[in-house]
This record gives C-alpha cells, structure tokens and sequence, in this order.
C-alpha cells in the first residue's frame, strides 16, 4: 500500500505546467529545475509522512524563491530544513521569513512529528511565478496578481487540488493561509467544486512577519486556537 509520502513524491515528480502564461512570467517548478530538491524533498516526507494516516491540508499561494522553490517543501527554507528536520543541503543557503513564523507555529502545536502527522501543506498553485522587478533583479509573483495569469493556471490548480485529494486528506476543513485574495479565490473555487467542507483563512505568515512582527506570538495563538479546535 503507497503511503502518504509515497504519493507527495508522485506528485511532486509529476507535477508540470503545461499552458501558455502572460508575457514577462515564467514558472518556477524546482522540482523540474534541479533533480536534487526531488532527492531532498522525498526525504523529507519519508521522514514525516511515511504511513497511511488522514491529514488536514493547508493551502498557502504559491512557492517562493528561497522557500519552496528551492527546498521543494512549502514554509521551508534551507535553514529550517537543516536545523528543524534533519536534512542537510550543502549547495546552497536561503532564509525566508514566512518559514521562520511557520516553524515557530510547529513547535507551539508540539514539533514536527506531531504537527506534520496532522497536517500536510502545500499551495493553491503548487508551482512558482517570477518576473523581473524594476531593477532587473527576477522576484516572485503570485498566481493572483494579474488576472491574464490567475485565468492562465485556474485549470491547473483545479487539476491539482484533484489529484491531492486522493491523499488521504481530511475534507472537512481546509486551511487558506492569506485572509485576502488567496482566501477569496480558494473560497470561490470550493464554492464551485465543492472540495471541502468548508475553507478557513488564516493570516499569512509572511503578512505576520511584514507588519505584525511585534505582535508575532499573538499570531502564533491564533493559529493554535484554530488547529486545536478541530
């Protein structure tokens, strides 16, 4: 019988996109742009997910270029990768804040086995956006920032969320991390579709660690109250 990893691997092996997108964006699939967050990546989820047990899903937005689109884990930068769950990189160094409030959020829930054995994150779109800024530099966009590119990829998201559904997840109550338009869009798309029960939104992490970083604690028990009252 596959386990829970065994089909998050699958998954991320396979995942593509094969659409057209706007002029000027491009997609960031880590797993297709570096074999190694493959390698990485699966040890991860052998480590936590390795069994048959149902899970909550949570939804962020898409993967950022020092998270995800590097370790092919959502929230998990390099750092946490290394210092949290064990799993070394050698080749490269990256630090985003969101993971920091992430991981700050696992360890009040009780660490990384009790939380990952409860919980499985990925992201509305589960592939990345970049663009390039105003000084040339490339920097990440969001499924939703334009709606040529939200129209572009909403089959694929659809199509995603599909296919993990047939993880054993937990369908009564999905988690929207982001109270604006991710929650919006994903609300809309549940509406449609009826995937859950229904979607609770969540201040996102990055929006915490942005402009509530004083007040980073309060967040974190905000979460704790929600996860605790399943």
């Amino acid at each position: 019988m596959k386990t829970f990893a065994d089909k998050i691997i699958e998954f991320n092996r396979s995942v593509d996109f094969t659409g057209v997108l706007p002029e000027g964006i491009r997609i960031m699939n880590p797993f297709r742009e570096n074999a190694e967050v493959l390698t990485l990546s699966s040890a991860f989820y052998k480590k936590y997910y390795d069994d048959t047990n149902p899970r909550h899903l949570i939804l962020g937005i898409n993967p950022g270029r020092f998270g995800a689109g590097v370790t092919g884990i959502p929230f998990t930068d390099t750092k946490r990768m290394k210092e949290k769950c064990g799993i070394k990189i050698d080749d490269f160094k990256t630090h985003e804040t969101s993971s920091v409030f992430v991981y700050d959020v696992i360890e009040a829930y009780g660490g990384l086995d009790k939380f990952y054995s409860d919980f499985y994150i990925n992201s509305v779109c589960p592939l990345g956006f970049i663009v390039n800024g105003k000084n040339g530099k490339e920097v990440n966009y969001n499924y939703y920032d334009s709606k040529e590119l939200t129209q572009a990829v909403s089959g694929f998201i659809v199509e995603c969320i599909e296919k993990q559904l047939e993880f054993p997840i937990k369908r009564d109550v999905c988690f929207c991390l982001g109270t604006g338009k991710n929650y919006d869009f994903l609300n809309a798309l549940n509406d449609k579709h009826n995937f859950f029960g229904k979607i609770v939104p969540l201040d996102h992490p990055r929006f915490v660690m942005q402009y509530r970083l004083k007040r980073k604690q309060e967040y974190v028990e905000k979460y704790l109250n929600v996860f605790n009252n399943l």
